[in-house]
């Protein structure tokens, strides 16, 4: 299952720790004068960027994304970057981060974006390079600051799918946990479980290998700890730092290890209903692990599986044969809707199954489901 020979790609450069965002103005301007700021769906928490670019000289043209990325946003900020944008900047979570890589692919691109998208289209490689992409996550979730695709929703085909090309991995991404100081309740379970998702997943993916082992195993642990502190007692500098920590490492190592079956079924629901992506994972993650620990025979599969076991319970308490349990417990008491309060219908979840057999984060999982499978890890969720 271990691979010891791999590959190992990222943005040009990371910048993390508290503060390290105040740098963020001058090293933007190094990179163009004409900045694209995309942005959340309010101006006030992008608000210091603008100001502080347009100081330096500057000229700032902003654009809002309200929602995840879909095929009209994604076109108007193509349209607005080629106002003659030199430098897009990603300044939110997730969706505004793969909005912003998008629109930086496909602004200098000649062909339409469907030659380009994954699974309903011909997910033909970028035959032009995109503009450079400056990521700025305020969320601790996707870890999309460091990952080669971008999600987007194709509403015709009810899909989540990938943009994905090498070449779309940000010239910079700055990591300051600051910026997610204060990040609503529901919000934080939600990203942050997405983000512990995102560590879990590649560490007992069929893709693994020794950097992202390295990066797993720093940031389990202490992902679920802060989780936990965030969610149970409440906000602390801390927690955030070490969440943040969890949401990087995560966006390196599925960018290079792959994912699984909680995100194989995670982007089909969320395109058939519209519900959050991170809730979403939140509500699989336990049933996913024991999915896997069913069908796992390999011993170092079965070690890995043991690991996680034993992180949960470090974090949560319990008993190790009853981790998976104690999780899916936790975050209901947490207050994380199930599938069907989100909003998925079991016409949703007999789709996905179907669906989850064509997702590039399945082609990860370390063992085979089937769709009966795959279909019990949603009831299990339900």
């Amino acid at each position: 299952m271990h691979r010891s020979s791999f590959s190992f790609s990222t943005a040009g450069k990371i910048l993390f720790g508290r503060g390290c965002s105040d740098t963020a103005p001058a090293r933007i301007a190094q990179r163009g004068r004409n900045v694209l700021l995309v942005r959340g769906r309010t101006g006030a928490r992008s608000a210091w960027l603008r100001a502080a670019l347009e100081q330096l000289g500057c000229d700032v043209v902003e654009f809002a994304v309200g929602h995840e990325p879909d095929l009209p946003l994604v076109s108007a900020g193509t349209v607005a970057a080629r106002g003659g944008a030199q430098v897009v900047v990603g300044l939110g979570g997730g969706a505004v981060i793969d909005t912003a890589k998008a629109i930086a692919a496909l602004a200098p691109a000649r062909r339409p974006i469907l030659d380009h998208l994954e699974v309903v289209g011909q997910g033909l490689p970028l035959e032009v390079a995109p503009l450079p992409v400056v990521a700025i996550p305020t969320t601790a979730g996707t870890g999309a600051e460091v990952t080669r695709n971008a999600v987007i929703t194709v509403a015709e085909h009810r899909r989540k799918v990938s943009l994905r090309d090498p070449a779309m991995l940000p010239a910079l991404a700055i990591v300051d946990p600051a910026l997610t100081d204060g990040t609503p309740r529901a919000i934080t379970l939600a990203s942050g479980l997405d983000a512990v998702t995102q560590v879990i997943e590649p560490y007992i993916s069929s893709r693994a290998n020794p950097m992202t082992d390295a990066l797993c195993r720093s940031a389990i642990a202490p992902g679920l700890a802060a989780l936990r502190q965030l969610i149970d007692t409440g906000e602390e500098a801390r927690a955030r730092d070490a969440l943040a920590w969890t949401s990087l490492c995560g966006g390196l190592a599925l960018a290079n290890a792959g994912l699984g079956v909680v995100h194989g079924l995670a982007g089909p629901l969320g395109g058939l209903s519209g519900a959050a992506h991170g809730a979403i994972c939140g509500a699989l993650l336990p049933h996913g692990l024991a999915a896997n620990a069913a069908h796992a025979s390999d011993p170092d599969l079965l070690a890995r599986l043991e690991d996680v076991r034993g992180w949960i319970v470090a974090a949560l308490g319990g008993a190790p044969q009853g981790a998976f349990a104690t999780l899916a417990h936790w975050t209901a008491q947490a207050g994380l809707a199930g599938l069907h309060a989100q909003g998925i219908s079991d016409a949703d979840a007999h789709l996905a199954a179907q669906s989850a057999a064509t997702s590039s984060s399945m082609k990860a999982n370390p063992v085979v489901l089937s769709a009966r499978d795959l279909a019990d890890v949603m009831a299990a969720a339900w």
